[in-house]
């Protein structure tokens, strides 16, 4: 097992490689923001990078939020580990010929495997924990919770994500759950689940290289700003449709565009409230 003791040993920047059990062939490596006042009783964020897998770069945008109160430790998935969007974006649910993994193969369940070793090496005694991607990292996010992996998770934002698992069956992954082991019965549980999807008001560019422009993410919407909110449309109509409350929300951040940096700014007041309130 790796001592995760040195993301906490210190307060400010370190960065540690790290084996998943699920994993052992396959390196991750976290890069941590320590506040000056950190204690165990604190809380955990787990922040997640876009297509370029730059998590030293999230790391040090979420530095000067952390002594609000919470240890933010940056899952950086390398591509020579974790090649494509098939492993990361996807979370490894199927294989590059379509084969479906099983769940254990899934990279979905490496954040709460990684809050079970920050508590059982005394790190945080904390009850909850919570989530923020960007771009890639954003679908990484809301697809994870997606399939159930929500239990500790105190609070989960996904920002300027390029395409959405639409919560409907009769759409196949990855652009929906279906032809996947999601059931109808799954669904009220994720739309009452607390999800924030938040959106740059100005990503609308449709020319970069790792925007999805496919048809099949096209009918999400033009550009990413409008797949957020095509997102949250399909969620209330499925809530609607089963008679349960929906507890997403989208938040649309004025003036920003395909920003990490400026997203993450935005998020860290709703996050660190969030943790303050439900962590422990």
């Amino acid at each position: 097992m790796t001592d995760l003791t040195p993301l906490a040993a210190t307060a400010g920047a370190v960065s540690l490689p790290y084996c998943d059990p699920a994993f052992p062939g396959r390196l991750l490596i976290l890069h941590a923001a320590c506040p000056a006042a950190w204690h165990p009783g604190m809380p955990v964020l787990f922040v997640h990078h876009g297509v370029n897998r730059n998590g030293r770069d999230y790391r040090d945008y979420w530095m000067p939020h952390v002594d609000r109160g919470f240890l933010a430790i940056a899952i950086e998935f390398p591509h020579a580990a974790f090649p494509e969007h098939l492993w990361y974006n996807f979370g490894n649910l199927r294989a590059a010929d379509g084969a479906a993994n099983p769940r254990l193969d899934w990279t979905f369940g490496i954040d709460s495997r990684l809050f079970a070793a920050l508590h059982e090496q005394g790190i945080t005694t904390a009850h909850g924990y919570g989530l923020f991607g960007h771009s890639a990292g954003g679908q990484f996010v809301h697809r994870m919770l997606s399939f159930g992996y929500r239990e500790h998770v105190a609070v989960a934002v996904s920002a300027n994500a390029g395409t959405y698992a639409m919560p409907d069956l009769s759409i196949d992954w990855p652009w929906g759950l279906g032809a996947t082991d999601f059931t109808a019965a799954d669904l009220p549980a994720l739309l009452q689940f607390p999800l924030t999807i938040m959106a740059g008001t100005e990503d609308t560019r449709t020319t970069g290289r790792h925007f999805p422009g496919g048809p099949k993410s096209l009918r999400q919407g033009p550009t990413r700003h409008a797949r957020a909110h095509s997102y949250i449309c399909a969620g209330r109509e499925a809530a609607a449709a089963l008679g349960v409350n929906l507890a997403w929300q989208v938040i649309d951040v004025p003036g920003v565009g395909h920003d990490g940096r400026r997203m993450s700014d935005a998020a860290a007041p709703l996050i660190a409230a969030a943790l303050k309130q439900r962590s422990n």
